[in-house]
C-alpha cells in the first residue's frame, strides 16, 4: 500500500520504536512507516487502517507493537475475531493487561455477553490501572444490557468514579453510559441530571450527550446552512418568474431594468 512522503517512521512512540529495533533497519523503518498510517487513519479511515496494519502484519508478526496495532486495527473495523486473536497474541508476548477490556468488549461483538462477564470478574481486572477498570465496568454494563439485564447494567456502572466531583478523562463516557442506562428504563428525571453532568465533563466532545440532553429538552437545532440554501433557491424561483410576466407583457429584462427600479425589484 502506498505510504505518503511525508511519512517518515519516525512519527511513532519511542518504546514501539525500541521494539522495533530488533528487525533489520530498512525492515524496521517500513513497518513504522504502516504503523504510522495505522495511527493516522484508523478513526477516520478503519479500513484503511485495517490495510496498512495487515502489511505491518506480513512484516514483523513476532513484534507485540504490531499485533497490538493490527487488533486495534481489526476492532475499529468490527472484525472482533481477528481484533481478539491479535489482542491476545499481544498480551502473551508482553504479558500486559492493559487490553484486557478491550477483549473483552470483541466478546460481547461476537455475541458472547456471558465471556465479557466471565472476564469482568477475573483476577486480571484486579491489575487494571482506575481507567482500565472504568472501561471494563463500561463493557460489563454494556455486556448486561445485551442480556436484557437492564437494571443490573445501571448498578455495574454505580462506583465512586461516578460520583467522584473530579473531572477525569473517562467521566464524561461514564456518566453518559449511566445516563443512558437509566432513559432505558424510563427514569427520565434521573437520565437528564446525568446527561448534563456528562457535558460538564466532556471537554473534548468525546460524547453527543449535549444532543441527547437537547433532543430530552425537545430543543430542536436548525441547519442554517439549509436554510441559506433554500433562500437562494426561493429567490431564483422569484426571480425567474418576474422575467417570465415581463416576456408574457413583451417587455424584455433590459427594458424593465431601463424603467422605474420598483418595477424591476431593484434598486
Amino acid at each position: 500500500m502506498p505510504i505518503p512522503d511525508d511519512v517518515t517512521g519516525d512519527e511513532i512512540d519511542k518504546d514501539v520504536r525500541q521494539e522495533l529495533q530488533s528487525l533489520p533497519k530498512t525492515l524496521a523503518e517500513d513497518v513504522a512507516k504502516n504503523l504510522v498510517m495505522v495511527a493516522r487513519l484508523i478513526d477516520e479511515d478503519p479500513e484503511g487502517a485495517y490495510g496498512y496494519s495487515r502489511v505491518a502484519l506480513r512484516l514483523a508478526s513476532r513484534v507485540a507493537a504490531v499485533r497490538e496495532a493490527a487488533g486495534f486495527a481489526a476492532y475499529a473495523s468490527q472484525k472482533y475475531s481477528e481484533a481478539l486473536a491479535e489482542f491476545r497474541a499481544a498480551r502473551r508476548m508482553t504479558g500486559n493487561v492493559d487490553l484486557w477490556p478491550l477483549m473483552a468488549d470483541c466478546e460481547r461483538g461476537l455475541g458472547r455477553p456471558e465471556k465479557t462477564l466471565d472476564m469482568a470478574g477475573a483476577p486480571e481486572v484486579h491489575k487494571l490501572d482506575k481507567a482500565g477498570q472504568v472501561e471494563m465496568r463500561l463493557v460489563a454494563a454494556g455486556a448486561r444490557r445485551d442480556m436484557g439485564q437492564l437494571e443490573a447494567a445501571i448498578v455495574t456502572l454505580q462506583s465512586p468514579e461516578l460520583a467522584a466531583g473530579s473531572v477525569q478523562p473517562w467521566t464524561a463516557r461514564l456518566r453518559y453510559a449511566y445516563a443512558d442506562a437509566l432513559l432505558a428504563v424510563g427514569r427520565e428525571s434521573e437520565a437528564r441530571e446525568w446527561f448534563a453532568k456528562a457535558v460538564e465533563a466532556d471537554r473534548d466532545g468525546s460524547t453527543d450527550a449535549s444532543d441527547r440532553l437537547a433532543e430530552m429538552d425537545g430543543v430542536e437545532f436548525t441547519d442554517a446552512l439549509a436554510e441559506s440554501d433554500e433562500d437562494t433557491e426561493n429567490g431564483e424561483d422569484t426571480e425567474n418568474g418576474e422575467d417570465t410576466e415581463n416576456a408574457a407583457s413583451g417587455e424584455t429584462v433590459a427594458d424593465a431594468e431601463s424603467g422605474d427600479a420598483d418595477t424591476s425589484g431593484k434598486d
